[in-house]
This record gives structure tokens, C-alpha cells and sequence, in this order.
């Protein structure tokens, strides 16, 4: 419905004839009064049968007639009443309020008796809002606003928008669904984070010890065929008698910066459930980094322990110009649902990782057992800076309130934790132990304080 300027009406129920379904249905939904009145109709016939009083007949059909003339009306009014709905926003973070905005028209030329809205809604967003109207004058409008609100990422239909209309003398009501529907996004809460410096890492478009492409306009040494458009000017004409067919200097595009956001989503490697744990909690650090790093002129790539992509995210994400909201919109649709894996290995992302990657790797982890931890460390041996968040998942058990580890704790505390940590430190990564109550924002700055420290005793070492 949203998007939509003219307001659409409902649709009769799949699978029944429009007429005599619609009439079945304003039958059903008879009153009590529109009961009693037929009852008290059939009882006056009755009556006038066996007392032989032709009058009393009169009455009863009467009382009888008038229940279904307003089932009648009932039922082409249903046709006759049009209905819109708008988000704002269609994408929330979660936690977060969107305003829905219901506009019901009368497009016919009768007025409608007392009206019933009521929006159909998931558990997550909370109680179903329902909206008494008046009596809608022919032609005439009103508006009713609601607001939504989850704690919990994903994507959630609104609607079909339900209608329950009465007839003038409250004989017969009837409750109609229209068939259009929205959908409300539920995207991860992000944080603002700081530029830092990496090891390894330059800016977007800086100069970084890992160019290989020049800056736009200067021409490569090997050409390409010549392309309808092509400007005439720069036709290569040695390569071109060398060929046979006209040929071309190619214009080098820059190379940007790259960055390969990794989320482990393996279900064993994270403890407890809910909005406060810690694997929504890499959910939503996962999207703050890849925001920070669009924002920054990066191209960033979405990549889970499988070795796939997240759904709809095509590689690079593109942020020049106006590209860059349309890159994070898809990123953050993305994030907003995925889910748990049955994996219990990162194999696959490091496969992936293997095919080759110059740019800045940050990986949020669960738990990490010995194998996983060794391959961890050499997926770092393939980028030019990683940066690794590892979940405490003993940290995570022992916090007030905590579910007891619904999925049970994984061997990422104590010692063994420890060890996991100065295993990922020797191969070069920057890591970092997620607790309760810690923010991406600081442990984002702690990540730049780390490396611009390894950074330094590497000189020193050097010198």
C-alpha cells in the first residue's frame, strides 16, 4: 500500500465468488440486534398464521426484511471503501519508533455507518492498534497514526489492514481485510565510530603501500579494442596497424581502499539469546565497521563463516556519491536477517580469504576452539591489517540476568581463552576481548591505540 496514491480496495476472499461469497459473509456477521429482529420477524408470521391476523404478518416481514436490507447494503459497501498505509521510515534501527500513517477513503456515495480499524501486526511489534471511526461523509477521508517498535532485527509485514463496517441500524456487521501489505525493516543499532589508523590501512583514496592502479587519466600500456563513443583522440595507432582494427588507450580507474567485514555466525560459538547477546552484539558491530569504513571511501565486503556473501550484498559496495546510502542501505538489509549457522568450522571463510586480499580484514568472532583459532590466525597472513573481536563468552555466562548459555558456552574463557588470544596476537591480528557493557565506539579506539603501538615497536625494531 505504501508508495501507492490511490487508495485500493479490498479484494473479495480467494476461492469464492465475489457477489455471493461478499453476501454470506454480511450475513454472518449479524448483530445480536439484526438476530433478534429476524427472530422476532419470523415469530410475528408464525403467530399471524396460526391467530389468522393478515396484519401481524405485515409486521413480521417487516421486522424480518430489515436485518437482510442492511446485509444487502453491507455488502456493496465493502467494495466501495479504499485504504492506504505509509512507514516512516520503512528501516529502523532496533530499539527504535516508526510512525505508521492509515488513510481510509469513502469513494462511494453513500455515507458509511461507525468503523473499525484494525492493523494486523507480529507479536514483536506489539498489540494490534485498533481505530474507531465515525461516520464518513461521500468522498470523504480520515487518517489514524500508530507507532511500532522491536528490539529485535528482522523484517516484518504490516497489515493487511482489517475493516469491520456496520450498517446505520447496527443490524450487521462485517469485517473486511484489503490485500495489499508493507513490510518494516528492522536493521542492527550502530555506533558512530572515530577514524583510526590501522596498520596496514590508508584512507579510502589515499596513497597506500598497496596501489597497483594509477590515478584516472593516465593511459595504460596495453589497449583495448575500440568501443562505439570512444574519442577518436585516443586511438593507438601502432596497435592499431599491429591488429588490424582500431584500438584504443584504456583510462585507469583508482583503486580504492578495501575492507572484508567477517561475522562469525556459527550457533556453538556464542552463548545465551535475545537482544543483549553477544552475537547481536557482533550483528551490530559488524554494521557499525562497515558504515564507518563506506563512509570513509572504502569498498566493503560482507562475509560470514560459510564463505558466502550476505543476501543481496554484490562483493565491493560502491559509496561514491549517492551510491553510498543505496551501499548501506543493502549492507544493513542484509544484516537485519541473518541468522545462526549449523556450521561449526570458519573453513569456508577462510577458502575465501585465501583467493587473495590486500585490505583491512576485521573479523568478529565467537568462541574459538583450537582449530578454529588456526585458522583464524591464518587468514590474517592474507590481508594487510586484521583486527579481531572475540567474544568472552565466560564474561558473557557470568553477567547478571544472563540466560545460562542456551547454546551453550564454547571453550572462549579462562585459559584456554587466553590462549586463543595470544595465538591471534602472534600472527598480527589487533584482537580484542568483547565483554558486557563494552561499546563498539571504545573498542574501536582501543583497536587504532593497539595497532599505532605495534606500529611503533615494529619501527623501532627496524631501526
Amino acid at each position: 500500500m505504501s508508495g501507492q496514491p490511490p487508495p485500493a480496495p479490498a479484494a473479495p476472499p480467494a476461492g469464492q465468488d465475489a457477489q455471493a461469497g461478499g453476501m454470506r459473509t454480511a450475513l454472518a456477521g449479524t448483530t445480536t440486534r439484526g438476530r433478534s429482529f429476524l427472530a422476532a420477524g419470523l415469530a410475528a408470521g408464525a403467530c399471524s398464521y396460526i391467530l389468522g391476523q393478515p396484519d401481524l404478518l405485515r409486521v413480521g416481514l417487516l421486522l424480518a426484511a430489515l436485518p437482510l436490507v442492511c446485509a444487502a447494503v453491507l455488502h456493496r459497501t465493502r467494495y466501495r471503501v479504499g485504504g492506504s498505509r505509509k512507514l516512516s521510515p520503512a528501516r529502523v534501527p532496533a530499539g527504535s519508533e516508526a510512525r505508521v500513517h492509515l488513510r481510509l477513503e469513502n469513494v462511494s456515495r453513500l455515507p458509511t455507518g461507525l468503523l473499525m480499524l484494525q492493523d494486523r501486526l507480529p507479536y514483536v511489534l506489539g498489540p494490534r492498534p485498533r481505530f474507531v471511526l465515525d461516520r464518513v461523509e461521500p468522498g470523504g477521508k480520515r487518517e489514524v497514526t500508530y507507532r511500532v517498535r522491536s528490539d529485535l532485527r528482522g523484517r516484518y509485514p504490516l497489515g493487511p489492514l482489517q475493516l469491520r463496517l456496520s450498517d446505520p441500524f447496527g443490524m450487521c456487521e462485517m469485517t473486511r481485510s484489503f490485500s495489499a501489505y508493507d513490510t518494516l525493516t528492522v536493521v542492527p543499532r550502530t555506533e558512530a565510530l572515530a577514524p583510526v589508523r590501522l596498520a596496514g590501512e590508508a584512507t579510502g583514496y589515499g596513497d597506500g603501500r598497496h596501489r597497483t592502479l594509477a590515478l584516472a587519466g593516465e593511459d595504460d600500456v596495453i589497449p583495448r579494442g575500440y568501443r562505439h563513443g570512444d574519442d577518436l583522440r585516443r586511438v593507438h595507432w601502432r596497435s592499431t596497424a599491429k591488429y588490424g582494427e582500431l584500438m584504443v588507450r584504456r583510462e585507469e580507474q583508482p583503486q580504492r581502499a578495501g575492507c572484508t567485514v567477517l561475522l562469525d555466525t556459527r550457533r556453538d560459538a556464542y552463548t545465551g539469546s535475545g537482544p543483549d547477546s553477544p552475537f547481536e552484539w557482533a550483528v551490530s558491530g559488524a554494521a557499525s565497521v562497515a558504515l564507518h569504513m563506506l563512509e570513509r571511501g572504502y569498498t566493503v565486503r560482507l562475509l560470514t563463516d560459510g564463505g558466502e556473501l550476505g543476501a543481496g550484498v554484490d562483493g565491493a559496495l560502491n559509496s561514491r556519491g549517492g551510491e553510498s546510502a543505496d551501499a548501506a542501505g543493502v549492507l544493513l538489509d542484509t544484516l537485519a536477517v541473518i541468522d545462526h549457522s549449523e556450521r561449526d568450522t570458519v573453513s569456508a571463510a577462510y577458502d575465501v580469504l585465501r583467493g587473495g586480499h590486500e585490505g583491512l580484514l576485521v573479523a568478529f568472532f565467537g568462541d574459538l576452539d583450537e582449530e578454529q583459532a588456526a585458522l583464524a590466525a591464518r587468514m590474517r597472513q592474507r590481508t594487510a591489517a586484521g583486527v579481531a573481536f572475540v567474544a568472552d563468552s565466560a564474561a558473557w555466562e557470568a553477567r547478571p540476568g544472563a540466560a545460562g548459555g542456551a547454546y551453550g558456552a564454547g571453550p572462549g574463557g579462562g585459559a584456554e581463552g587466553a590462549e586463543r588470544m595470544r595465538q591471534l596476537r602472534e600472527a598480527g591480528w589487533t584482537v580484542l576481548s568483547v565483554r558486557p557493557g563494552m561499546t563498539m565506539g571504545d573498542l574501536w579506539r582501543e583497536a587504532g591505540n593497539q595497532a599505532g603501538q605495534l606500529a611503533a615497536a615494529a619501527r623501532g625494531g627496524e631501526g
